[in-house]
């Protein structure tokens, strides 16, 4: 539900200024928009800024949804966040931890029932720091993770399952040494901080923080009002898909919110508002763990490699999120899309260095839909086997069923499409790869092309 950039994201060079007026920065933001929409990377989307001396502005593009009339979302319309999720977890976290209720070093082990037999190493336990950085040594899924339906894979993994695994599960590594995403840790300590505020998930997320900052659309279960504000979900070829539900793992990616109420929580991050949460996020932001290739984490934020960003993204099956802040220069950007596209993390990132006043210039984006070459699943599986492009990183590539998927290390796997023999694409990032031939026609090795990188690797059959 994080990261879907193979390669750490590069910025390109329009500029905007915080100093200029509203429609400037309209136009400015309209230039980066437009290839997302216009190239079918994304249905819809909606942009949301805080930049000196605006009040917070929102702009729409796109649609809401493929049918009916042709409106695009704005300020209210309800999108889910996924990843980002976590966190609103680890400020759950925080919040305790300022409280009084729990420490950062506390065993997760010591709020779950003692029939529970959490994994340790050498006696060393996963604490609820590890939890909230990612350094738990849990993988990034359970291994009893078989959802009843795929369309909705998170809805059915409950708090048995979630025990069953735990108490099965041998550690590979000890905890807080290696940075290590895990959907289940973000899981397993939303679960935790339930427990311990003796509530559920929603019920905590709306009292400690939802309320406080007055972000009245921020929430899990949505009603009939607020159905009809809940954008469509559009999978990487642009196809209407599920939403997703959760259960155990609500806190690894199941909160609904809208551009308005995001930008309500980055103002008190950035404390251009009062909120009784600030100790708690000032916590947050501490520095705590390396987190490769990009950035350090904090509790639950990341902490780019600039030294002045502080974010996380998130992605479902049909939506994509991206949330900053500069804390320095009291900054902030939000990017909502009812698409799972990750170059909507590039077009944060492209926003919130333009209210810097730094030159940016709109992604070139080929169309992300572009006819298929066919060819036969003989012919696929010639192309399968892993690719070592450098240290620690390699291209898994897959024949699943008549087209390929590939998996980069420690990332899910997405599907790749053909435009010859030869040259394939993502749609899911702006990702395109070459595979070398032999005179025999065997392949030899591919090259990654993207965000300006040409990364090589040669081909080690399965």
């Amino acid at each position: 539900m994080r990261k879907t950039a193979l390669w750490p994201l590069a910025v390109l060079a329009l500029a905007a200024s915080p100093a200029v007026a509203e429609p400037v920065l309209k136009d400015g933001f309209d230039a980066l928009a437009r290839p997302l929409v216009e190239g079918q990377y994304v249905t819809g989307l909606v942009i949301g800024v805080i930049g000196k001396p605006s009040e917070p502005l929102v702009f729409g593009y796109g649609r809401v949804a493929l049918a009916g009339p042709a409106r695009a979302p704005d300020g209210d319309t309800l999108f889910e966040i996924g990843s980002a999720s976590k966190v609103f977890t680890s400020l759950m976290l925080a919040d305790l931890v300022e409280r009084k209720l729990v420490s950062l070093d506390d065993p997760a082990a010591k709020y779950l029932p003692p029939s529970v037999k959490v994994p340790t190493w050498s006696g060393k336990p996963i604490t609820l720091a590890h939890l909230a950085t990612h350094s738990s040594g849990l993988p990034r899924m359970p291994n009893n993770f078989h959802p009843k339906d795929p369309n909705d894979p998170y809805a059915d993994y409950g708090a048995d399952a979630l025990y069953a695994f735990l108490s099965s599960y041998t550690l590979t590594r000890e905890p807080g040494l290696t940075y290590d995403y895990s959907n289940l840790g973000a899981g397993l300590l939303g679960h935790v901080v339930a427990l311990v505020n003796k509530s559920t998930y929603e019920a905590v997320l709306t009292e400690r923080i939802a309320k406080p900052l007055g972000m009245a659309s921020t929430r899990l279960t949505l009603s009939a009002a607020d159905r009809a504000r809940f954008a469509e979900p559009h999978d990487a070829g642009g196809a209407a898909v599920h939403e997703w539900n959760f259960a155990a793992l609500a806190g690894a990616g199941a909160i609904r919110s809208t551009a308005n109420d995001l930008l309500r929580f980055v103002r008190a991050n950035l404390g251009l508002v009062p909120s009784p949460l600030a100790a708690a996020m000032k916590l947050q932001r501490e520095r705590r763990h390396d987190a490769p290739p990009l950035d350090a984490i904090g509790l639950g934020w990341h902490l780019r490699d600039d030294g002045r960003t502080v974010w996380h993204n998130g992605q479902t099956a049909g939506f994509h999120s991206y949330v900053a802040f500069d804390p320095e220069r009291k900054l902030g950007v939000v990017v909502l899309a009812n698409s799972a596209a990750g170059v909507v993390d590039e077009l944060g990132y492209q926003v919130l260095r333009a209210l810097r006043g730094e030159t940016v210039r709109p992604l070139e984006l080929k169309s992300r839909v572009r006819p298929v070459f066919p060819l036969s699943e003989a012919q696929l599986d010639g192309y399968t086997g892993t690719y070592p492009l450098m240290p620690g990183f390699a291209l898994d590539i897959r024949r699943d069923g008549d087209h390929l998927v590939v998996q980069a290390t420690g990332q899910p796997s997405f599907p790749l499409y053909a435009e010859t023999a030869t040259h394939f694409y993502l749609r899911v990032v702006p990702a395109e790869l070459d595979f070398r031939r032999d005179p025999s026609g065997a392949i030899t090795d591919l090259t990654l092309h993207q965000n300006g990188h040409d990364l090589t690797g040669p081909r080690k059959p399965h």
